[in-house]
């Protein structure tokens, strides 16, 4: 059963929330975390993304850089920006997008669930990634990147949050993208307990939905210290969202070549697996087995063929089927998780971004997807199977800053 635990919060002092609040570190590169902060030095931007301090350098990984995120953090807590809270509390985290309410309860989550499969995982990790986590954590001595999970719904737990909602939030406000926060904190003693003995009845298992990186990342800095180093590091910095209320988007993918082909021979070579047929305008998928893609200035919807691929829980999915009979078969890709010729592009980004990366010369061609579904995400991680990486975007997203977890005190 799930073990979770309230903690003490480093967050913002109420008047600085909107100010400090940031979108994650993984969803903007460097340039656009840059214009992001440009004229904020509160943004928890300085901390994330913190080479943005650091005009001309090369390696964005460098120790350089993370020994920054770690004096901008320190300035955030002796300038005030940030405050330590003085017990331990559940905080529970409302983002509403076009109209669409999603509400996480926001705890430490242990580490001893997530190498006990209790927090299944559905993809592999990339070692490069996680390594820029476990730097930026020891180094810093804090969790600053929220990991996404999800739970099938329990309702004694969505009754807890939704009366608890009806006090004042420590923070409400809404951000440049239109995406409103609102943060409590729960801090009476009956309800906390109430909180985590019905996870640790009611929870059998909790899934990672997005955060894969940063949950290997805090393991493997649990493993790293001396026992007894820090009890904190026993646990690491998670939301927690009841099924029936997350949202899957679309997760794209560009590669940079055809492999050795030309336009023309490798659409001909997707006849073999797909039904192919010209778009006048920009194709997103809507129905399984559907993909669009992006060639030569054209729009193309692909849909798989009977018999081409497998019936499995794994096999079935689009991303698997894509994997298998394009990016491997034609594009030579066979781990997507290390190849530096295939990036991904949430969906939030929109078609337009697909488009680009191809229009600049940047990308060859571009895959629309079908978004997974949530019963998929539950049933491959409880068959011990995982997906083909980056299958599953998730919005709106938790904002980096607001909750952080400190691990060395």
């Amino acid at each position: 059963m799930a073990t979770i635990q309230p903690f003490k919060a480093l967050r913002p002092h109420t008047s600085f929330a909107a100010a400090v609040a940031s979108p994650p570190y993984d969803v903007l590169n460097s340039s656009e975390a840059a214009v992001q902060a440009k004229g904020n030095g509160s943004s928890f931007l300085h901390v994330t993304k913190s080479e943005i301090d650091l005009p001309g350098i090369s390696d964005i990984h460098s120790a350089e850089v993370y020994e920054m995120a770690k004096t901008n953090l320190e300035k955030f807590i002796t300038d005030g920006l940030l405050l330590r809270e003085d017990k331990p509390c559940y905080y529970i985290y409302e983002l509403v997008m076009n109209g669409r309410e999603q509400t996480g309860l926001v705890a430490v989550s242990s580490v001893d669930d997530y190498e006990n499969d209790i927090i299944r995982k559905h993809e592999f990790t990339r070692p490069e990634k996680e390594q820029d986590r476990i730097n930026h954590i020891r180094t810093t001595g804090a969790q600053t990147g929220n990991v996404f999970l999800a739970y099938r719904d329990v309702q004694e737990i969505n009754d807890i949050i939704e009366n608890w909602k009806q006090n004042k939030p420590a923070y409400d406000f809404t951000a440049q993208d239109n995406i409103s926060h609102r943060v409590w904190v729960v801090n009476e003693d009956k309800t906390i307990n109430l909180i985590s003995e019905l996870f640790r009845n009611k929870v059998p298992n909790t899934y990672i939905a997005d955060g894969h990186h940063r949950a290997a990342s805090a393991a493997k800095v649990r493993k790293s210290l001396e026992k007894g180093h820090s009890e904190n590091a026993n646990y690491f910095l998670t939301t927690l969202f009841p099924a029936d209320q997350l949202h899957i988007m679309d997760y794209n993918r560009v590669i940079k070549d055809l492999n050795g082909l030309t336009e023309a021979d490798f659409l001909r070579a997707l006849y073999d697996d797909f039904e192919v047929e010209r778009m006048p305008a920009a194709f997103s998928p809507t129905r399984l087995h559907e993909f669009g893609m992006y060639l030569g200035g054209q729009w193309f919807k692909l849909t798989a063929k009977e018999g081409t691929y497998k019936t499995d829980p794994i096999g079935v999915l689009d991303v698997t089927i894509l994997s298998e009979l394009v990016l491997d078969k034609l594009l030579g890709i066979k781990d997507q998780r290390t190849d530096k010729r295939i990036d991904f592009v949430g969906g939030i980004r929109g078609l337009g971004e697909l488009e680009g990366r191809v229009n600049s010369g940047e990308m060859a061609v571009a895959f629309s997807l079908h978004p997974v579904s949530i019963q998929q995400l539950f049933d491959i991680a409880d068959s011990g199977n995982v997906m083909p990486p980056k299958s599953t975007w998730f919005e709106p997203k938790l904002r980096d800053g607001l909750l952080t977890h400190l691990i060395y005190s």
